[in-house]
């Protein structure tokens, strides 16, 4: 039986629950080495990480056999518990529930990792909520308007 090949790329992202700020300076790299393992551990490769204290992106080079929802479940469950093992921040630390994803094609991936890795600068002018309006739109993505940012969720 022949192999299967293929080339799937997804630019993720997802939100701390309520947005708030809880990705400190102090835990950032450990948290992305982290998520890193999270992705490795479930057989797919992670091309890019960064974001900000309220958000993170991910550009993961995917197996035809994974289902998107259960890889990202896995990084948030897994994330969300190794930053409360570490007891850094004050409270509990949890992810928004839901999460962006969008297909890249092998022509835009310099393009994506360049947008990743300069999350910094591209949010002195633009907002997490406009950025995520920007990425449906852009991809013609169907969505509800309550449903984007719910504030009052507890979810991995």
């Amino acid at each position: 039986m022949a192999d299967t090949y293929s080339q799937i790329y997804y630019h993720i992202v997802f939100a701390v629950r309520n947005r708030e700020s809880f990705i400190i300076p102090k835990i950032k790299n450990e948290l992305y080495k982290y998520i890193t393992g999270v992705v490795t551990n479930q057989k797919q490769k992670l091309i890019a990480i960064n974001g900000m204290p309220d958000h993170v992106h991910l550009l993961i080079n995917c197996k035809p056999s994974i289902k998107l929802s259960d890889l990202v479940k896995e990084i948030k469950e897994h994330s969300s518990k190794y930053i409360n093992s570490q007891k850094i921040i004050k409270g509990c630390f949890y992810w928004q529930s839901g999460f962006g994803a969008f297909s890249v094609s092998k022509r835009e991936i310099g393009k994506v990792i360049n947008y990743i890795d300069n999350q910094e600068e591209h949010h002195k002018t633009n907002t997490f909520k406009k950025e995520y309006y920007d990425f449906l739109q852009e991809q013609g993505i169907e969505y509800k308007e309550e449903h984007l940012f719910d504030f009052m969720e507890t979810a991995f």
